[in-house]
């Protein structure tokens, strides 16, 4: 396999790309949008979901009421920002036709870090794992948190 060297690109944010590395990847709703509700968590899961293994593994998720943290890792001739444009566009038009939202669903940009060794990938899949139990302590289960199937 033939890897390309580190890139880099500014929107909003700095962006830097690094082939066969895992990202933690972050993006919230538009401010103008209301909090997620359950079926809409499941809609934004299910998008998440739908083409894991194909073009990316999926180590740990979790959809919040206003954003969704992911630690994920593109296939091989997969890009991330392929991949977070086609979460992000296809739960929105998903969001708005079944759900009736209006307007842009998302903010434009999103977060994302190259995760750099094996105690960063601990420390971030446990913040997006214990993120609904600090937002909520007092939550006993939690359907739209937990592990991809790697």
């Amino acid at each position: 396999m033939k890897f390309r060297p580190l890139t880099t690109y500014r929107g909003g944010l700095p962006h830097w790309r690094l082939d066969g590395v895992v990202y933690f990847v972050t993006w919230r709703l538009s401010k103008s949008q209301f909090d997620l509700s359950p079926p809409e968590k499941s809609a934004v899961l299910e998008t998440i979901m739908y083409s894991e293994n194909r073009d990316f593994l999926l180590y740990a998720y979790v959809i919040m009421n206003d954003h969704v943290h992911v630690l994920v890792q593109p296939n091989e001739n997969k890009s991330l920002e392929k991949i977070i444009h086609s979460w992000k566009s296809y739960s929105a038009r998903r969001l708005q036709a079944d759900f009736r939202r209006l307007n842009r669903v998302w903010q434009r940009e999103y977060f994302d870090r190259i995760v750099r060794n094996d105690e960063e990938f601990t420390e971030k899949s446990g913040y997006i794992l214990n993120n609904p139990l600090r937002r909520w302590p007092e939550i006993e289960r939690y359907d739209w948190v937990g592990w991809g199937q790697h």
